[in-house]
């Protein structure tokens, strides 16, 4: 399991929401479906309709890789924080019973606002 203790997990940017199709083709259940891909150099977060998914690539081959399931339906609290002038980093904060919180930073354009919306459409049902 990802270590959620650090200050935060990833500092990540959006790819492509296809980019990952055939590592997410495994893990997928028949119902749900990729919303949103956000990727620092070689891990990367992968939102869909029903969890998050964050992927620790390990080792120097890349083959060996961490994948950490955050299903919305635990979330018991979140936070975004925008990006400012200076401080050009946008945070989503995601706090689950027993594990604490869980910091994603995004880099430049991303929109936070945008998955603020994808975290409450499914978080709150």
């Amino acid at each position: 399991m990802i270590d959620f203790s650090n200050d935060s997990v990833f500092k990540l940017k959006k790819v492509d929401s296809t980019k990952f199709d055939s590592e997410m083709s495994n893990i997928l259940i028949d119902d749900e479906h990729v919303v949103g891909c956000y990727q620092d150099v070689r891990d990367h977060v992968v939102f869909t309709n029903k969890r998050v998914i964050a992927v620790n690539v390990q080792g120097i081959t890349g083959k060996k890789r961490d994948y950490t399931m955050l299903p919305y339906s635990k979330i018991t609290a979140y936070s975004i924080e925008t990006a400012g002038t200076f401080d050009i980093e946008s945070e989503l904060d995601l706090f689950y019973s027993g594990v604490g919180r869980v910091r994603f930073e995004f880099r430049g354009s991303s929109d936070i606002l945008e998955i603020g919306r994808i975290i409450a459409r499914y978080a709150l049902k």
